[in-house]
């Protein structure tokens, strides 16, 4: 006859390795739930702060970032970058919105690749907006890099059986006294400059030059 100590110790045993097992089990779902709701509030927080077509961040995004790079420079200038796609409303109109939407997507990535590790973000529409480090405000500095930005934009976009070209008119303005919203408007307003001027100007393209170094 077994003894019965012997019996309750193992029942004790079974018991204890049951109930390890089934805190295992908990401790691993557990893990994996607090897995999933840290990548769902990562998910959120990215929606939340960038364009959900171009990937780009967004108006409130480029605010927040921008102003955390106005408090380390780094030595570097800041130059605002402003611009708008000419024409844009023409190619929904003729081509569609989803040629009109790959051609947005297009535009930030060209954006993108010229502007590096700089700040660029979709603002709205066919419009972004960029916060560029500069080694110097010398005017031929900037220019060749406005003619650079614009000769990527203006690249063919290839669109199954249609090529589309588009241009963009683009503002420029010096960030000066870390006051990022007035050379924003500064930027704007070259701008709008440049579209207005139309074909008349090659490049569309207009700098803030008042505070350029005439090097």
């Amino acid at each position: 006859m077994p003894d019965p100590l012997t019996v309750a110790s193992g029942i004790c045993a079974a018991g204890a390795l049951l109930s390890s097992w089934q805190l295992g089990r908990r401790a691993v779902r557990a893990e994996a739930e607090i897995g999933r709701l840290q990548a769902e509030l990562t998910a959120e927080r990215h929606a939340a702060s960038h364009d959900p077509l171009t990937g780009l961040p967004n108006r409130r995004a480029f605010y927040r970032l921008a102003a955390t790079l106005l408090t380390d420079r780094s030595g570097c200038h800041l130059i605002a970058v402003v611009l708008d796609l000419d024409d844009f409303k023409q190619i929904n109109d003729r081509y569609g919105h989803a040629a009109g939407d790959q051609v947005l997507v297009s535009v930030a990535q060209r954006l993108a690749t010229f502007a590096g590790d700089n700040l660029v973000a979709r603002l709205g529409g066919d419009e972004f907006a960029g916060l560029l480090a500069s080694p110097t405000l010398d005017r031929r500095w900037i220019d060749h890099a406005t003619r650079r930005l614009y000769d990527m934009l203006a690249a063919p976009i290839p669109m199954g059986a249609v090529t589309l070209r588009v241009t963009a008119s683009v503002g420029l303005a010096p960030v000066l006294d870390s006051q990022l919203t007035e050379a924003l408007n500064r930027a704007d307003a070259a701008m709008y400059e440049a579209k207005a001027l139309g074909s008349s100007r090659p490049g569309r393209a207009l700098r803030d030059t008042a505070y350029l170094a005439e090097c």
